[in-house]
């Protein structure tokens, strides 16, 4: 007992002198712009969200492997972590520099600032957001790139080649996200035009979107999935799992808005993590209501994806709206999800685990929203929020989006091709991609 006590005394020792070592050289740096204390408050808040948007792809990947089938599980975790480091190295070499180019501006649309990161020795001038170091600014940045192509990774799985899938992620978030990411984020057209998407419903949610729509149409459904006309339902082996990364999402979003804030105001922090918080709860509640009533039993998958779908709904507008307008955008996303989820089913789209329904379709629809319940006043925004400028900024991503998957898509198929064989792909991706079993002793089912 004495030994833990005083282990606990000098653990909170070293984090006060740390706080206060770190707060003492952040003035010496950035004096004039915040004082020393908010700079490593900020430093430290956005750090926490950085790491809070990390877990989100654990919650990723539980959530495809359980919404899909036990033989492709070893398969869908090595895209998983795979899309995490070609994320975070694209985003070093080409993606900030092209998200955030400062000077280097082409009349709004495009701009590149040089390959590669760097600063000053101590890493704490950071010309985009001077109240925190330009690595943290980086390194919570580099994590949203690399979200945008996990996206993808579930509306394809089970039937696209690794090496494929790869490429393809790396070229999708290398090029496409960080420009679009510009248009509005880095101070491009968009922005100019008063487009609003605080954290990213249509830069990060719908150009993942667009990118899974194109790969669904260009490899077709799974085998078995839609015979003789009729719709074959493919069961996930794990609800356990899925409702786990559904679970971790939702942990890890409040650092996905939360961090959006770009600093560690506690009045505009507070209110963004409320109104995540409360779009979601609306999400589930409104998903279970209609699948009851479509279905006829209560479906958990459906109830999951509305959780994701309130999350990604209130994502461009958390800053803008209030709670019930929060609570509207979320229940309207769970509403959609699961009208999306059987209308993509019966136009023959195969998405899995369901990401066009919840990135593109609810991505989408919350940007829209906070031209219809957002007021520019709750987030101190000079300029109005317009729903013309929300469509307009919509529009423009799709377009742009859908030229750069399918471009890519095309020239991968064309080199390495797209989609794995019949045989292995009823055998299991694991045995064919990896040669090894996801679980000990499984035993592999060969009838579809």
């Amino acid at each position: 007992m004495i030994v833990r006590n005083r282990f606990k005394s000098f653990a909170l020792g070293l984090v006060i002198l740390l706080v206060f070592s770190v707060g003492a050289y952040a003035v010496e740096v950035d004096a004039g712009t915040v004082s020393d204390e908010m700079f490593t408050v900020n430093n430290v808040w956005m750090m926490v969200c950085t790491f809070l948007v990390f877990i989100m792809h654990l919650g990723f990947s539980a959530l495809e492997c359980g919404l899909t089938r036990a033989k492709n599980t070893v398969n869908i975790l090595f895209k998983n972590i795979s899309i995490v480091s070609i994320g975070l190295l694209t985003y070093t070499v080409v993606g900030f520099s092209l998200m955030y180019p400062g000077e280097a501006f082409a009349g709004g649309f495009f701009g590149f600032s040089g390959f590669g990161v760097g600063t000053d020795a101590a890493g704490l001038t950071s010309a985009y957001n001077p109240g925190y170091t330009y690595w943290t600014d980086f390194l919570f940045q580099a994590m949203f790139a690399a979200t945008a192509a996990t996206i993808i990774s579930g509306a394809v799985a089970e039937r696209v080649k690794l090496g494929s899938f790869l490429v393809f992620s790396a070229l999708y978030v290398a090029i496409c996200y960080p420009i679009v990411g510009m248009w509005n984020w880095g101070g491009g057209w968009l922005a100019e035009l008063g487009f609003h998407d605080f954290a990213g419903s249509t830069i990060v949610h719908s150009v993942g979107g667009w990118g899974a729509l194109v790969g669904i149409i260009m490899l077709g459904p799974r085998n078995g999935k839609y015979v003789n006309g009729k719709i074959r339902p493919i069961m996930g082996h794990s609800m356990p799992l899925a409702a786990i990364g559904v679970f971790l999402l939702w942990f890890g979003w409040f650092g996905f808005n939360g961090g959006s804030v770009l600093s560690a105001d506690p009045g505009m922090v507070s209110m963004v993590l409320v109104t995540t918080n409360m779009a979601a709860a609306a999400g589930v509640m409104s998903a279970m209501v209609v699948s009851w009533i479509v279905q006829k039993k209560p479906d958990l998958s459906m109830v999951l994806n509305g959780a994701l779908a309130g999350l990604v709904g209130v994502t461009a507008g958390a800053d803008v709206v209030t709670v019930g307008g929060a609570i509207t955008i979320g229940a309207i996303a769970g509403i959609l999800v699961v009208l999306a989820v059987i209308g993509f089913d019966r136009l023959r789209l195969d998405d899995p685990v369901g990401a066009l329904s919840v990135h593109l379709v609810c991505g989408v629809w919350g940007t829209l929203a906070v031209g219809i319940f957002g007021h520019a006043e709750i987030g101190g925004l000079d300029n109005e929020l317009s729903f013309v400028s929300q469509l307009i900024g919509v529009g423009s991503v799709a377009v742009f989006s859908l030229v750069c998957a399918t471009g890519f898509l095309f020239a991968v198929k064309l080199v390495m091709g797209l989609r794995v064989s019949k045989q292995e792909e009823i055998r299991g991706l694991d045995i064919g991609e990896h040669g090894m079993e996801s679980y000990s002793g499984f035993q592999i089912f060969t009838t579809q």
